[in-house]
């Protein structure tokens, strides 16, 4: 006798066709087990064919070999035969394994398969996702995920997620002709164990509030331990200057985080006064196309000033931005993130105290520029939670804005909060690099890059010779 265990609300997966099958949620909501026992059923009975991926897997037991193996013995299923490394049914149905990031190229000749299953659906890089589902082309085949969410951000999250949040949210299901898509958890799985559950309730009394909702709900993981910027300070930033009754006003920023073709994209960010009017993305192209992109957009949005990152190649681009902007009301500056501090001796004077003699200097706190202008965002990402939820009064020019019409706020708030600070030997304040960054799966802060270079100019006048000091360019037309 079989013995699935079905969940209810996992139910229509063994039910209807679709070419994507997601179910996503915290710990506990047996989408593995659920996948499992599915996907074994049907290879026996239907004889389907089936590509079991993670995006890390160094060995087979990095893999769901061992859950299929479990489920079989536990559902009662025969006629399988299992090995080291595959695992075949007599009726022609078989499982294979495979790690994506070291041979997403090889999964292109996976020819013939009937269902690919991802499984930490999550870690997914963009190459994968977009390698993956090309590969499975035979009539009715389907794309199966089970994920607990990482970041908002995310691939996995961008394209399957964040297009039907609305109703993911309000209903927990999302369907259409293409997409079964459903969130699960522990409360909607009725063999959910009385250990797990008591492994909950600890959670539930000694995690925040974000981390027991991450693991056990399911919620997105938008923060990362050692982040520069909580998640709450960004969310009492949108709209905060209508919330608080000032304008977008005074000099306008373009800033361009550049890339050359690769998986990293371009960033954009424009800032009016104290006000994060848009950031933008480029996922294509190379460097100059990108910075082709940038400079229209500096144009359209009558700039007062455009700058962009030049460690690395930003500093071949100088000539492309000195010609695009000849004659126009621009001026350019190149950002040097890893640049001593602008006004070194200067008192940094983060709380407020009206005592500069009792300030460190910037260039005793700060690193590098970088780190300097990552510690102004998160300054006035923290100034404006305080007079937003706390009722405290802030100078309008301390504090950060973010639009809520920003189409790509969701993933700026991701950027924005999984800035994570590197700690050394001698106390300053420094950012991690993007490699570092790399090495710990943060995906590269492309728009969060470009807010922060948009601060570097944050003098309220609106007298540009104050810039004369800042190296920008003097190719400026009234």
């Amino acid at each position: 006798m079989i013995n699935l265990n079905l969940p209810g609300k996992l139910q229509p997966f063994f039910e209807k066709k679709k070419r994507f099958k997601i179910a996503y949620g915290g710990r506990g909501g047996a989408k593995s087990q659920s996948f499992a026992g599915m996907l074994l059923t049907q290879s026996r009975y239907q004889a389907i064919k089936v590509g079991c991926f993670r995006e890390y897997q160094n060995s087979i037991e990095d893999s769901v070999h061992q859950l299929l193996r479990d489920e079989i013995e536990r559902i009662g299923l025969s006629g399988y035969k299992v090995d080291k490394t595959h695992i075949d049914n007599q009726s022609g149905g078989f499982f294979r394994f495979k790690g994506l990031s070291r041979a997403i190229g090889s999964v292109k000749s996976m020819q013939g398969f009937d269902k690919f299953w991802t499984e930490e659906a999550q870690f997914l890089s963009k190459e994968s996702l977009k390698t993956l589902t090309p590969t499975l082309r035979g009539k009715d085949s389907e794309a199966w995920f089970s994920m607990n969410p990482g970041s908002s951000a995310d691939p996995m999250s961008q394209r399957f997620l964040e297009p039907f949040r609305r109703q993911l949210d309000r209903d927990g299901i999302y369907e259409d002709d293409l997409h079964l898509i459903v969130k699960i958890n522990w409360a909607d799985n009725p063999w959910f164990p009385e250990g797990l559950n008591q492994e909950r309730l600890f959670d539930k009394l000694n995690l925040s509030d974000q981390e027991y909702q991450h693991v056990w709900e399911g919620a997105y993981n938008d923060t990362i331990e050692g982040a520069i910027i909580n998640p709450e300070w960004f969310e009492a930033a949108i709209n905060a200057h209508e919330r608080l009754g000032f304008k977008a006003e005074g000099r306008k920023v373009v800033s361009h985080d550049p890339s050359d073709t690769g998986p990293d994209d371009k960033g954009l960010c424009v800032r009016h006064g104290s006000v994060i009017t848009d950031a933008d993305f480029m996922d294509h192209g190379d460097a100059a196309d990108g910075m082709d992109w940038a400079l229209d957009r500096a144009i359209e949005e009558k700039a007062d000033l455009f700058t962009w990152d030049c460690d690395g190649l930003g500093v071949s681009l100088k000539r492309q931005v000195s010609n695009a902007l000849e004659g126009k009301h621009c001026r350019w500056a190149m950002f040097k993130g890893s640049e001593g501090v602008d006004r070194p001796e200067e008192p940094y004077n983060q709380t407020g105290n009206e005592d500069e003699d009792n300030c460190s200097t910037n260039k005793q706190v700060f690193r590098n520029k970088r780190a300097q202008y990552y510690g102004n965002s998160r300054d006035r990402f923290f100034n404006t939670y305080r007079a937003v939820e706390k009722g405290d009064y802030v100078d309008p020019g301390e504090m950060i804005s973010i639009s809520k019409d920003i189409k790509n706020l969701v993933a700026l708030k991701a950027e924005m909060c999984r800035i994570p600070k590197k700690y050394n030997g001698n106390g300053l304040f420094q950012i991690m690099n993007k490699d570092e960054m790399k090495r710990l799966k943060i995906k590269s802060p492309n728009m969060a890059d470009s807010k922060m270079m948009c601060l570097r100019w944050v003098e309220p006048s609106n007298d540009i010779s104050e810039w004369d000091d800042l190296d920008i360019n003097t190719n400026y037309v009234v």
